[in-house]
C-alpha cells in the first residue's frame, strides 16, 4: 500500500505539471502554476518523508504537511476552473484524485492517533 501511494502521489504531481503546461500564458497563470506545482509536488515529497519518520510524532507531523498541501492544491484547482484558465473536464480527474489522496492521509492520521492513544492506555 505504501509503495502504491508513493506512485499515486508522484503521478498526481506529474499530472498537475502537465495541466499547467496546457494553461494559457497570462501573468496570473504563472503565479497559479508555480503555487499549484509547489503544493502538488510537496504532497508526495512529504509523504515519502513521513514514511522515513523516526518516530510517530515525526510521522504525524509530515502527514499533517501532506494534509495541508493537499488542501492547498484543491484550492488552486478551484481557482484554475473558476478563473476560466481550464475547464472542469480537464480538472475534475485531478480534483478527484487529490480528494482521494487527502482522504487516505486524514484516515491514516486518525488511525495513527487512535493507535497511539490505545498503546498508552
Amino acid at each position: 500500500m505504501k509503495e502504491q501511494l508513493k506512485i499515486r502521489f508522484k503521478n498526481f504531481a506529474l499530472s498537475v505539471i502537465k495541466l499547467c503546461e496546457t494553461l494559457p500564458r497570462r501573468n496570473s497563470t504563472f503565479t497559479i502554476s508555480n503555487q499549484i506545482i509547489s503544493s502538488a509536488t510537496s504532497m508526495g515529497a512529504n509523504y515519502r518523508a513521513a514514511l522515513r519518520g523516526r518516530s510517530t510524532a515525526e510521522f504525524l507531523s509530515k502527514l499533517g504537511i501532506v494534509e495541508e498541501e493537499s488542501d492547498e492544491t484543491l484550492y488552486w484547482l478551484e481557482l484554475i476552473v473558476e478563473s476560466g484558465l481550464a475547464n472542469s473536464e480537464q480538472v475534475d480527474p485531478l480534483w478527484k484524485e487529490c480528494n482521494e489522496l487527502l482522504a487516505i492521509v486524514v484516515s491514516t492520521i486518525n488511525t495513527t492517533r487512535k493507535n497511539q492513544k490505545t498503546s498508552k492506555s
